[in-house]
């Protein structure tokens, strides 16, 4: 088990109301800096805006994954992801 189930879940809901809000303002920074970046007409902003967009993503990516982690699944949901698993990996075993 991991620290993070640990937590009551008021903290758990803070946690993920902050990543919420670091997410929509790299995505405003990142509008900003495409905003900057058509009136100036300086592609070096673009990328900028890009990156930061992606880290967005990655950011958003990272917090769906911890959410919907298989450690999450009752009992029933992780004996069949498990029997999922050894059969996938039994079908590449010669007999």
């Amino acid at each position: 088990m991991t620290a993070v189930f640990l937590l009551p879940p008021a903290a758990l809901t803070a946690i993920a109301l902050a990543m919420v809000v670091a997410i929509l303002a790299l995505v405003a920074w990142a509008l900003q800096l495409m905003q900057a970046a058509n009136d100036r007409q300086e592609f070096s902003l673009m990328l900028a805006g890009c990156m930061v967009c992606s880290a967005a993503v990655g950011l958003a990516t990272v917090m769906v994954i911890t959410i919907t982690s298989p450690a999450g699944l009752d009992h029933g949901g992780l004996a069949l992801l498990r029997a999922v698993s050894l059969e996938s990996a039994e079908v590449g075993v010669p007999r």
